[in-house]
């Protein structure tokens, strides 16, 4: 933690010796227009800014467990996920949205592997509630298969929502699944006319 807190320290200092920074910063304190959603797990090892080399104020990031979207439903409870999803398309209006899943997933791999989870109950209810039980199992460390199947599904859920597909209707977002492999820094991109996920 003391790494984090020196770091944080020093952030003012440095922005206070570079001209450019001042700029940027400035910029951020008079709004956000980001380019992009991007929908990943909570994972430590997944770093957005790093996969994509984004700036501060290019990535609107919504970050779950499973980088699962929550199926929608009409009169379906508020919850931060849905909220997340209908701010990015309804005010900052982002033209892209990213599902990125990833290598090593424990949320893919323990739905996947149908692990006894009776010791996190929270995790357990989670999952059985927001990630499909029709995943393929799964015992490769990496749970490829299943994390690039979960990830088609979660873009298949985010056509069910209004703000998604009034968007897509008028032809101002556009909606792509990546795998990311945390052992090789790998990005493939999903590609409906193949199905396949395929290198960027």
């Amino acid at each position: 933690m003391e790494t984090f807190i020196q770091h944080a320290r020093g952030l003012t200092a440095r922005i206070a010796d570079r001209r450019e920074e001042q700029e940027t910063y400035g910029r951020l304190a008079a709004g956000q227009s980001p380019l992009a959603l991007f929908i990943t797990c909570s994972d430590s090892r997944v770093v957005p800014s790093l996969i994509t080399g984004a700036r501060p104020g290019e990535l609107f990031e919504l970050r779950t467990a499973g980088n699962a979207v929550p199926v929608y439903r009409d009169g379906m409870a508020a919850c931060a996920e849905a909220a997340t999803i209908e701010y990015a398309m309804r005010v900052l209006k982002v033209a892209d949205i990213v599902v990125c899943g990833h290598s090593h997933c424990g949320a893919v791999g323990a739905k996947a592997r149908g692990e006894d989870l009776t010791g996190a109950p929270a995790v357990r209810d989670w999952l059985a509630q927001a990630l499909s039980d029709e995943l393929p199992r799964d015992e490769e460390p990496t749970v490829s298969a299943a994390v690039q199947q979960h990830v088609r599904q979660q873009v298949a859920r985010l056509h069910d929502y209004p703000c998604v597909r009034e968007r897509l209707d008028a032809g101002e977002v556009n909606l792509h699944g990546w795998f990311y492999e945390v052992h090789t820094g790998l990005v493939a991109t999903h590609h409906p006319a193949s199905d396949l996920f395929l290198p960027l």
